[in-house]
């Protein structure tokens, strides 16, 4: 009586609308709420669905196993292709992803899989075993959810399949929940990049409290870095009184080394979630990067070179050569400092976004200071 009153209750009914939910999205939402609360809603649904449902919630919801669905079609590899199709037509007519037949051995144990376009075109007696493809692209129930993604953009597939330690089929990650992560995922790689946290919770949501509190600790980098930077300008301040023109160029000097490095972390980052970097060839990737910010800087540099002479006439050409080659170092070593931070920082399992926001910036600023600085201090012989 009282389970019956249960479920005529606002909460019965919630648990019979949620329960047409897929299982993934399912376990997503019921992860998000208090246990007890969870607990009540399962109790409602039907045996099947609550079992699928917790052992989805077994699993970390970043992995394979959390956003997997239970809803796919195995079939045995001695079936033939008339009774594979009598299968689905009676068991599977209203799966979630018919497209992939996958072949399962007496235990569970994924053996192949059979397109649906092959299953319907070969004679009705051919054996799946005969026709199914062995090589199957599959995942690790603790398989990062990221590098799911990964291997089915890779792949370019509609589902991979996901199995256990001992190789046994136990649900499948389709494309509609591989196009949420990489959503997610570049969300959040954005917002580390920027140094605001890697929360996908939107700001319109986020009180004011909240929000300075979530950035407070990634300006810290900045702050200090603007600390060390005040010092090093400090140290040149000889330099700085017998030629006050050196501080007019010092918003470009440092302002063009930044551009180039947010222009080379976004390219690495691009190249790391998309997979398309090697990261065994890091050497390579660093020495392209620092080339291509040499020669940027060689050609800014040249450039401004030629406005400070236009500017201040040929009698202070001394300075156009410090602010040509003070241009270079800078965007050098952004360049190389943007490329070479994230892929070290991925080498040892690191989010690399992390090192792409104010870290690399910070540097940046301090070591464009100090080049230009002690430039100056050489060619102008102070």
């Amino acid at each position: 009586m009282d389970r019956l009153r249960v479920e005529n209750s606002p909460v019965g009914k919630i648990a019979e609308i949620l329960e047409h939910m897929p299982n993934d999205d399912l376990a997503d939402l019921l992860g998000k709420i208090p246990d007890v609360q969870a607990k009540v809603l399962l109790d409602l649904m039907t045996k099947k669905t609550s079992e699928e449902v917790e052992e989805l919630l077994d699993y970390d919801p970043k992995t394979a196993g959390g956003i997997m669905v239970s809803d796919f079609i195995a079939l045995k590899e001695e079936a033939s292709a008339k009774e594979a199709i009598e299968t689905l037509q009676e068991d599977y007519f209203d799966t979630e992803m018919p497209f992939y037949l996958y072949v399962i051995g007496d235990f569970g144990h994924l053996k192949g899989v059979v397109s649906l376009r092959q299953l319907v075109v070969v004679p009705p007696d051919t054996n799946l075993k005969s026709i199914m493809n062995i090589e199957v692209v599959n995942v690790r129930t603790n398989t990062d959810q990221e590098q799911v993604a990964k291997i089915v953009a890779h792949y370019n597939i509609l589902a991979v399949p996901v199995v256990d330690e001992s190789n046994k089929l136990v649900g499948i990650v389709t494309v509609d929940d591989v196009i949420d992560i990489i959503h997610e995922e570049a969300t959040e790689d954005i917002l580390k990049m920027a140094g605001v946290g890697g929360s996908v919770e939107y700001i319109e949501t986020q009180t004011i409290f909240k929000s300075i509190r979530r950035r407070l600790p990634w300006l810290l980098a900045s702050w200090f870095g603007g600390i060390i930077a005040c010092y090093v300008v400090g140290y040149f301040e000889q330099s700085l009184n017998k030629y006050i023109y050196l501080a007019t160029f010092m918003p470009i000097i440092m302002g063009m080394g930044g551009n180039v490095g947010t222009q080379t972390s976004a390219s690495i980052m691009r190249g790391l979630a998309t997979g398309r970097i090697n990261i065994s060839r890091i050497w390579h990737i660093i020495f392209k990067e620092l080339t291509i910010g040499f020669f940027l800087g060689f050609f800014y540099g040249a450039m401004l070179s030629l406005f400070t002479q236009f500017k201040y006439g040929h009698e202070l050409w001394e300075i156009g050569m410090v602010v040509g080659f003070a241009m270079i170092c800078s965007m050098t070593v952004a360049a190389t400092l943007a490329s070479s931070i994230p892929l070290v920082f991925h080498r040892f399992n690191i989010d690399p976004a992390i090192a792409t926001g104010p870290f690399v910036t910070t540097f940046t600023d301090i070591l464009s200071v100090f080049f230009y600085f002690k430039i100056a201090t050489l060619l102008l012989h102070l």
